[in-house]
C-alpha cells in the first residue's frame, strides 16, 4: 500500500536467491521484478499440441505437459508456432492462451484472404496442416494445396500419410496396412474429404499456400529420396515416379 500499487502486485513465480526484508519483498512484488530468467522456447512450424508439450517439458523441468497438452488439444492449428520467452511458473492455460492470441495476431491481416477463399477458416487451417506435414518449400506447398483441394472437389479421397503421424504422435510414422484399413476418421485412405481437425499448427507461409494454392492438374504427389517433390496427372504416372524416385 505504501507503493500506491497495492492493487496491482504481479502474480507469477518469484526467485529470492538470499532473504529479504519486507520493504523488498513489497517492492518486487508490486513492479514483478521476479528475479526469474524466462525460457526461450521454439515451437517449430508442423509442431502438434503434443510436440509443443514436449517441448516445454525440456525447456522447464517439472512443467505440467499433460495439463498443456490437455488444454491446448482442442485449440490445435491455432498454436501458433513461433519462439516464446516464457517464464518458469507460468500456468499452461496462459501459454495455450499466448499461443491462440498470436495467432490471432499473426493471421490478422488474412481475414480477407479467408473469405475470399470459398472455404471456411477451419478447413483452411487442416489443409495448411496438411500442406505443412506434406511439403517443405513455398512453391511446393501451393501445389500439395492446389491438388489437396482439386481432389476434394472431384471429389476424390486424399490419401494422405501424415494424419497417422498425429494419431502415433510420431512425426516421421510410417502407416501399416493395419492404419490405411482402420476406422480411424484421420484415414484418408478410407474416408472421403478432410481429416476431422488439424494434425498441426501451420505457420504463415503454408496457411497462405492453402489460402492461394497453385492451380494445376495434378492429382499425385512423392517426396523422392533425393528429397524432391515429384507430380503426376495419372496414376500410371505417380506408379512410375515412385518406381524412380523411391
Amino acid at each position: 500500500r505504501a507503493t500506491g500499487r497495492g492493487n496491482r502486485i504481479q502474480a507469477g513465480a518469484y526467485l529470492f536467491k538470499e532473504p529479504a526484508g519486507t520493504a523488498n519483498v513489497a517492492w518486487r512484488l508490486a513492479y514483478g521484478e521476479t528475479g526469474v530468467t524466462p525460457e526461450r522456447v521454439t515451437f517449430t512450424e508442423g509442431m502438434a499440441s503434443f510436440d509443443m508439450a514436449r517441448a516445454l517439458a525440456r525447456a522447464m523441468p517439472g512443467f505440467d505437459a499433460a495439463t498443456f497438452e490437455a488444454l491446448a488439444a482442442p485449440h490445435e492449428g491455432y498454436l501458433f508456432p513461433d519462439t516464446y520467452q516464457i517464464l518458469p511458473g507460468t500456468p499452461p492455460a496462459a501459454i495455450v492462451k499466448r499461443l491462440t492470441d498470436t495467432y490471432d495476431a499473426k493471421t490478422a491481416a488474412l481475414a480477407p484472404d479467408f473469405a475470399a477463399s470459398g472455404h471456411s477458416r477451419q478447413d483452411v487451417i487442416i489443409v495448411a496442416s496438411l500442406v505443412e506435414r506434406e511439403a517443405a518449400t513455398p512453391a511446393d506447398r501451393r501445389i500439395v494445396a492446389g491438388i489437396i483441394w482439386h481432389r476434394l472437389a472431384i471429389p476424390m479421397r486424399l490419401q494422405i500419410d501424415a494424419p497417422f503421424g498425429y494419431l502415433h504422435q510420431e512425426d516421421s510414422y510410417v502407416p501399416t496396412s493395419a492404419d490405411t484399413e482402420s476406422d480411424s476418421p484421420y484415414n484418408t485412405y478410407r474416408h472421403d474429404g478432410l481429416p476431422p481437425g488439424p494434425i498441426a499448427n501451420p505457420g504463415l507461409d503454408a496457411i497462405e499456400a492453402a489460402l492461394h494454392p497453385t492451380d494445376t492438374d495434378y492429382l499425385y504427389y512423392v517426396t523422392g529420396s533425393d528429397g524432391a517433390m515429384h507430380y503426376a496427372k495419372t496414376f500410371e504416372e505417380h506408379k512410375a515416379n515412385v518406381a524412380k524416385y523411391l
